[in-house]
């Protein structure tokens, strides 16, 4: 799969929150578009994602 233009293997279907789990990235700061879709956080742990798949991550930081 290509995760912000990088390629990544994966050895079986994950969801969302897996890929997240597992890129340590925490969920309520990230949004998450699946081939130019956004998805729903509510639908992070429904959602499956495969190495066919294009998906941009992005973070949003907090500062002051």
């Amino acid at each position: 799969m290509q995760v912000n233009g990088k390629k990544i293997e994966i050895s079986e279907d994950i969801t969302v929150s897996q890929l997240l789990e597992m890129l340590n990235l925490k969920s309520e700061t990230v949004i998450v578009e699946k081939n130019g879709d956004i998805i729903a956080k509510e639908n992070y742990n429904k959602i499956t994602v495969c190495n066919d798949d294009a998906l941009e991550l992005v973070s949003f930081v907090g500062g002051g």
